[in-house]
């Protein structure tokens, strides 16, 4: 069983639609009622749908598997969509569905090595895989990325810097 929301990106569309799916054996249930659909696959992240004699052209704009949320476009409309499977609302009923979002507040070198650029400045706004900085270590350079959204509120190091193994390099608010 799935729990789905799905919300428009276009201001006059209604948002924050939730449906739940279940497949019973070949079958596809939605909000328990049966769901008969067509699907044929275009190229790669597009499809054509034909549900209730209706063609849908769907595109899968982004997948981010581990969160759970994707972006599709579905006939020139864009829809955030986000899924709970069993596990997720089990958790989120015990109270316990933020445990796997841990908080990350700072970045400590992975080992010893020379700064050779730092990319961002004190107060910047980063994404999750955004480039911070670059640390030269055993001949290699290594770039440090983001490992979440957040906002840069120290930077501990300077460019042509040594550092050693886990120490603070950066501190996010």
């Amino acid at each position: 069983m799935l729990k789905i929301t799905v919300n428009s990106i276009q201001a006059n569309q209604q948002a924050g639609k939730t449906f739940e799916v279940t497949r019973d054996k070949e079958e596809l249930k939605l909000n328990g009622e049966a769901f008969a659909w067509d699907i044929l696959p275009q190229q790669a992240n597009s499809f054509h749908i034909i549900h209730q004699n209706q063609s849908y052209q769907v595109d899968v704009l982004k997948a981010d598997y581990e969160t759970k949320n994707f972006t599709l476009q579905i006939n020139g409309h864009r829809y955030t969509i986000d899924a709970e499977d069993k596990l997720d609302l089990l958790l989120k009923r015990l109270g316990m569905d933020n445990l796997s979002q841990n908080k990350v507040n700072d970045i400590k070198a992975p080992m010893p090595g020379l700064i050779l650029s730092i990319n961002v400045a004190e107060g910047d706004e980063v994404s999750k895989g955004d480039s911070l900085l670059i640390l030269e270590a055993m001949k290699m350079e290594n770039v440090l990325k983001s490992p979440t959204d957040g906002k840069v509120k120290a930077i501990k190091v300077e460019q042509g810097q040594n550092v050693e193994k886990n120490q603070l390099m950066i501190v996010f608010e």
